[in-house]
């Protein structure tokens, strides 16, 4: 079956993103009106995990109901398992989990299978069980703590590929995703072609900032930059970068 074609340049988006922080991006966001991009309680398991940019892979619980969430469903046609072998290569995994802390969603087992699959990363609101053991995996996983207990002890996996909530955040299929040490963010679908230039632009703005800060420059008149500092930029981008910048198309 083909895929889809996606409304943004999927392989220069996730190249150059992986240059540009969430912080940059929920900044940008802003400017286009949306407020509501970053995902509470999905920090990353471990600090220091290497930024990671994909399509939005949606996973989907709701509350246990005792005649579905038992050991049986693990071998469901619709269960995590399958789920995980629908994922293609460098998608990002986002499961809602309704921000429920006292069940694992899934173990060192299933994201050494994600890992295998090439799977990019996984963001969720809820929990995950096996710590240790993921962090060995290589998967990296952002995720609102750990617990020991299995996701059926409160939760019903239903579905995949479909709109979910995830930290108070609505997330599409096919929406791009980008996280770090400050958390996990969407960029809508629409606007990803759009965001990785500004995101590149202003990364790149923000770095001449703070070389004339660590230069002994104030504050005022800099950040933000008045006309004045604004054409001294300008001039730096054009001596350093030229009127091409590489993220143009």
């Amino acid at each position: 079956m083909t895929e889809k074609a996606l409304p943004y340049d999927e392989k220069r988006a996730i190249s150059l993103l992986k240059t540009v922080t969430t912080a940059t991006l929920t900044t940008i966001l802003i400017k286009k009106g949306l407020r509501n991009v970053w995902m509470r309680n999905a920090g990353p398991l471990k600090s220091g995990q290497t930024r990671v940019v994909g399509r939005a892979f949606t996973m989907r619980f709701i509350p246990a109901r005792e005649d579905l969430a038992n050991p049986d469903s693990w071998s469901s046609p619709t269960s995590t398992r399958a789920a995980i072998e629908a994922m293609p290569e460098g998608v990002i995994a986002v499961f809602d989990a309704m921000g429920v802390r006292d069940a694992g969603i899934l173990g060192d087992i299933l994201c050494a299978r994600m890992a295998k699959r090439n799977v990019a990363g996984l963001v969720s609101d809820g929990v995950v069980r096996d710590a240790a053991g993921i962090i060995e995996t290589g998967l990296p996983v952002w995720c609102a703590g750990v617990a020991a207990s299995p996701a059926i002890a409160s939760l019903t996996f239903v579905s995949w590929q479909e709109p979910i909530a995830c930290g108070g955040v609505a997330i599409f299929p096919d929406d791009l995703i980008v996280a770090d040490d400050d958390g996990a963010v969407v960029i809508p679908a629409k606007l990803v072609d759009e965001v990785v230039d500004l995101g590149i632009e202003q990364e790149r703005f923000e770095g001449w900032i703070l070389r004339e800060v660590n230069a002994g420059h104030a504050l005022t008149g800099l950040y933000p930059a008045n006309a004045e500092n604004k054409a001294r930029y300008e001039a730096w981008r054009e001596e350093h970068i030229g009127k091409g910048d590489g993220a143009s198309r």
